[in-house]
């Protein structure tokens, strides 16, 4: 039976070594267990830290988890759920090279890639993103369109340039990851490029850019002429 955290030492207690030693002296399970705040029937929260790490293997791990994963674990419930995938999501976003990319006026692909590398460039699938922007280049929203394999069909122009009429944008950047590494376009990449464009002709808004996202790199149609606008 593990040991409930009223049980141990006040000063041995995490929050407490924290208040007197500081954050960066605890170890994983002890930051762990002050985001789980309790523990359960026969665990304290420190023990679900310690099983967690055991099951993920590496802290780094902790990057690929996902809500369903969590439940899976015995007495990690809805809460101490939320309460670690939050943080981890917060971590991530402090850790952000660029915070934000609303309202920057576009003036190199690299602006993009360095925004969405941290979004996509460890995803183990792939997502499909197109980013707005008004007459001035100034990119005004974005959205995720799908997740899943990029193919033709499931790429519909309908969907990317409905949300360019409610935004009132002029243009688009499309954007999506490849999980292998390796940015290089696919014959699919560039039939779904050229399909957006021309419909992009027809309805008065331009397709001015589709950047593939790696981890380390990028590939710019822009950049590497494959596009004409």
């Amino acid at each position: 039976m593990g040991v409930k955290i009223k049980d141990i030492p006040v000063m041995e207690r995490p929050c407490e070594r924290l208040i007197e030693n500081g954050v960066e002296l605890l170890s994983n399970e002890e930051l762990l267990a002050i985001i789980f705040k309790t523990g359960t029937k026969g665990k304290s929260a420190k023990d679900l830290g310690e099983l967690l790490l055991s099951k993920v293997g590496n802290i780094k791990k902790l990057n690929d988890i996902n809500y369903e994963y969590l439940k899976n674990i015995k007495g990690i419930g809805q809460s101490k759920a939320c309460n670690l995938l939050a943080s981890i999501e917060l971590g991530k976003r402090i850790n952000r090279e660029v915070d934000s990319i609303k309202n920057v006026k576009l003036t190199n692909s690299e602006i993009v890639y360095k925004f969405y590398k941290d979004k996509l460039g460890s995803k183990k699938q792939e997502y499909f993103y197109a980013v707005y922007l008004d007459t001035s280049k100034k990119i005004i929203g974005d959205k995720l369109l799908f997740i899943g394999t990029i193919n033709y069909s499931l790429v519909h122009p309908r969907e990317v340039f409905k949300e360019a009429y409610l935004l009132g944008a002029s243009a688009i950047i499309c954007i999506h990851n490849h999980p292998s590494g390796n940015p290089i376009p696919s014959k699919q990449d560039f039939e779904i490029t050229n399909n957006l464009i021309e419909v992009g002709k027809v309805l008065g808004i331009k397709i001015i850019d589709h950047i593939i996202i790696c981890k380390n790199n990028y590939y710019s149609f822009l950049e590497n002429n494959d596009i004409d606008f």
